[in-house]
C-alpha cells in the first residue's frame, strides 16, 4: 500500500481508503460479511474508513467503532459526515442553513458520531451536503473552530454535491474547511477544472468518491441490469441513465489490457492524479478488498492508456434521479 499527505492535516492516508456506504443498510448487508472486508482491509494497509450518520442512521458508523476495538494497536483515521437537519440530499439552493446545518444540529450529530465510534475525536466531521449560499455564514464557521478547540473534530470537509464540483469553492475560500469528498473517476473529470486547482493552491485535501461511477465502470452494469427492491441503484439507473451508462461503459472495453479488468482500470486512472489524496471504493466484499489494494503498487499507468481513458470524460448535470 502507497500513502500520500492529506493536505495540510499533514495525515499520510493509504491511497485505497474505505467507503462504508454499502454497510448502513442496504439489502444485501451484513455485519459479519462486513466485519471480515473491514479486518482484511487494515491487515492491506488501508488507514482511511468514510462513514456517515445516513447510512443506516449511524449503524455503519458503529461498525467503524468495532474496527477501532479490534486494532488498537495501529492508527486508523475516520470520517464521518453530518446530515442535513431537513434530511434532503442534495442541497438546493432555496434550503437555509437553518433548515440544513444550525449550531445546534452540527453539534448534536457530531456527538452522536463520536458516541456511535465510542471516540473523544474524529479525524474528520464532513457536511453530507453542501450549497454556496451558506459559505459566509458565521454560525457554522464558529461551530466548527469550537469544535476544533475543544478536540472533538481533528478536521472539517464538504462532501461536494453530485456534479457541481464548484459549488463549494466558497467556503474552501474561508479558511474553515481542510478537506474536500467530490465524485472523480474517468467519467467525472470536472473537477479537475476549478476544484482540485484551488485545492493544490491552498494545501485542501480531497477524497475521490464514487470511482465506478456506482458501478458503470466495474464492467457490471449493462442495459439487462435490474436490481433488487430497495436497493439505491434502481433509482440512479433508470432507463435513460442505464442505457447511456451501459453505452460509455462498452466504449472502454476494448482498451482493458489483458492482464487487468474494468475496475482496476478505474482506480489506477484516478491515482494518477497527485492532487487525490485518497479514493474510497466501497468494499464490502473480501474480494472486493484484495482487488482494490492491489491498485496501490506505485506502478504508474502506461501514459498512451492513460491519454485515451482522458477522452472518455462525461460531463453531466445534476438530475431529478441523479442524486
Amino acid at each position: 500500500m502507497e500513502y500520500r499527505r492529506f493536505g495540510r492535516t499533514n495525515w499520510q492516508l493509504s491511497e485505497i481508503g474505505y467507503g462504508m456506504w454499502g454497510m448502513g443498510g442496504w439489502k444485501e448487508s451484513d455485519d459479519i460479511q462486513s466485519m471480515e472486508s473491514l479486518n482484511l482491509a487494515v491487515e492491506k494497509g488501508v488507514n482511511f474508513f468514510d462513514t456517515a450518520w445516513g447510512y443506516g442512521e449511524g449503524h455503519s458508523e458503529r461498525l467503524l467503532g468495532k474496527l477501532l476495538q479490534n486494532h488498537p494497536e495501529k492508527k486508523l483515521y475516520t470520517a464521518s459526515k453530518i446530515p442535513p437537519k431537513n434530511f434532503k440530499w442534495p442541497a438546493r439552493p432555496n434550503y437555509t442553513l437553518e433548515e440544513s446545518y444550525p449550531a445546534e444540529h452540527i453539534r448534536a450529530y457530531t456527538e452522536k458520531t463520536l458516541q456511535n465510534l465510542k471516540q473523544e475525536t474524529i479525524d474528520l466531521m464532513q457536511f453530507h451536503t453542501w450549497d454556496e449560499g451558506w459559505s459566509n455564514r458565521e454560525e457554522w464557521q464558529r461551530t466548527v473552530e469550537d469544535l476544533k478547540k475543544e478536540g472533538k473534530i481533528g478536521a472539517m470537509g464538504i462532501s461536494m454535491n453530485r456534479w457541481e464540483p464548484e459549488n463549494g469553492i466558497e467556503a474552501l475560500e474561508t479558511g474553515f474547511i481542510d478537506a474536500v469528498q467530490v465524485i472523480y473517476n474517468i467519467f467525472d473529470q470536472a473537477p479537475e477544472d476549478r476544484l482540485f486547482p484551488f485545492c493544490e493552491a491552498n494545501d485542501i485535501a480531497v477524497i475521490a468518491r464514487v470511482p465506478f461511477d456506482e458501478g458503470t465502470l466495474t464492467g457490471s452494469i449493462t442495459r439487462e441490469s435490474t436490481f433488487p427492491e430497495g436497493d439505491w441503484r434502481g433509482t440512479y439507473f433508470v432507463a435513460e441513465n442505464l442505457n447511456a451508462s451501459a453505452d460509455r461503459a462498452d466504449l472502454l472495453r476494448p482498451l482493458i489490457p489483458e492482464d487487468s479488468d474494468m475496475a482496476t482500470l478505474a482506480l489506477r486512472f484516478i491515482l494518477e492524479n497527485k492532487t487525490v489524496g485518497t479514493i474510497i471504493p466501497g468494499m464490502r466484499k473480501q474480494r472486493n478488498v484484495l482487488a482494490n489494494t492491489k491498485c496501490s503498487d506505485g506502478v504508474p499507468m502506461d501514459a498512451e492508456l492513460y491519454a485515451k481513458l482522458r477522452t472518455h470524460r462525461w460531463d453531466r448535470k445534476p438530475t431529478t434521479w441523479s442524486q
